[in-house]
């Protein structure tokens, strides 16, 4: 069962995870991490290829008869984050941690290659391996795709499928939805500019600290009044920055949020609302505001067809009680949206809260306390490899044991 031939791949899959999480690397350029994926698919008789402008890493795994082609996914980058988790295997690398999961989505990928590979008897098709740099805000997925990743080295993949895990959930669970899954990201960065003076007399200047204070306010407020429920909008403002010294009225103040949207629809009028209520009220101050909207990752829209495929095969491969339609999207975001973009696919959230905490108490990604059930790897192997699998029309060995 494919359930057990995972279990057997956990501790080489942990040992890898452990070495990568101890050396933590962030954007496009990931060395190190990327000679550790190379020197674990080696033997596997893929076809590997590196990337030529970022440390990506793309291999191919063909079977006996022509079929489809279908991708599988793992990012690798970490994050800016000092690493507070006390682990034996804590990060190496000063103010650099695998906050967000990557070493185990690495890890989880690198162990279902093996057992693709050792099944490749009964593939028709091709598996397309990603393993991405530049998740974290680098759009590493887009770069991948620009040298020619949806070529799938000569054939055009055609399906693809991805895992994220989270301490937040039930370890070994798996969930999903068909339709939006996940945000688009952009950035928010508001000037506001009055004009400075003596703090003791505010009426001779143009203070703009309270016009900044009352932009953030007007902007929660306009999301509420202007955007549906049933397609919802998330704008924070999550910086504020003015002056040097009490006795000083600055002559900026400076804003800095993101805003997270389900539809284009809705992230084109939130676009909108946010530069014409920010403008707006500090013109009634007789100040100014300027708006700088910077566009990140798209929504992360999951196919439905393949959803409910994906849906099937967890459910066969992990048993129905562990296989879960989420209920909501998830506003965090992910550039796992550009492949899905172009191709139909899916991603879904892997359960993996530590043991003996609450899933809902667990330290979240991208703190410096983050941390997984080790065990639920195995659970994300299995899946990966068993999505590939039925997809190329090979036997998954369905069940639990």
């Amino acid at each position: 069962m494919i359930l057990d031939e995972a279990r057997r791949l956990l501790p080489d899959a942990v040992a890898l995870r452990r070495s990568l999480h101890a050396c933590p690397e962030t954007g496009l350029d990931l060395p190190q991490t990327q000679r550790q994926v190379l020197e674990a698919l080696d033997g596997l008789g893929l076809d590997v290829r590196t990337g030529r402008r970022l440390s990506s890493v793309t291999a191919t795994l063909d079977g006996p008869r022509d079929g489809p082609v279908v991708l599988l996914r793992a990012d690798m980058d970490a994050l800016p984050v000092a690493e507070a988790t006390g682990l034996e295997f804590a990060s190496r690398n000063p103010g650099v941690m695998h906050a967000c999961g990557h070493d185990a989505h690495t890890a989880m990928l690198v162990a279902a290659a093996r057992l693709l590979a050792a099944r490749r008897d009964g593939l028709a098709g091709r598996v397309v391996f990603m393993f991405q740099p530049g998740e974290e805000g680098h759009h590493g997925a887009r770069h991948m795709i620009d040298e020619g990743l949806l070529a799938g080295h000569g054939r055009e993949v055609g399906a693809a499928f991805a895992l994220h895990v989270t301490p937040g959930l039930p370890s070994g669970g798996l969930w999903l939805r068909p339709g939006p899954q996940m945000a688009a990201s952009d950035k928010l960065h508001i000037v506001v500019r009055g004009r400075g003076g003596h703090a003791s007399s505010p009426h001779t200047a143009c203070d703009p600290v309270p016009v900044a204070c009352e932009v953030v306010l007007a902007l929660q407020t306009a999301v509420t009044r202007t955007v549906s429920v049933s397609d919802p909008a998330v704008v924070t403002v999550s910086s504020l920055s003015a002056g040097s010294m009490p006795g000083v009225i600055p002559e900026t103040v400076a804003l800095a949020g993101t805003l997270r949207t389900l539809s284009d629809e809705t992230r084109a009028h939130v676009h909108e609302v946010v530069t014409r209520v920010a403008q707006g009220v500090a013109a009634a101050h007789g100040a100014t505001a300027e708006v700088s909207i910077v566009a990140g990752y798209p929504v992360t829209r999951n196919d439905p067809a393949f959803t409910d495929f994906v849906l099937h095969t967890a459910a066969d491969v992990l048993g129905a009680e562990h296989v879960h339609v989420q209920s909501a999207p998830a506003m965090t975001a992910e550039d796992f949206s550009y492949v899905l973009d172009a191709v139909p696919g899916a991603l879904a959230f892997l359960g993996a809260c530590p043991p003996g905490l609450e899933p809902g108490r667990a330290p979240a990604l991208h703190s410096d306390r983050a941390d997984i059930d080790e065990d639920a790897l195995v659970a994300g192997i299995a899946c990966y490899a068993a999505v590939a699998l039925r997809r190329l029309g090979a036997d998954i060995g369905a069940g639990t044991s």
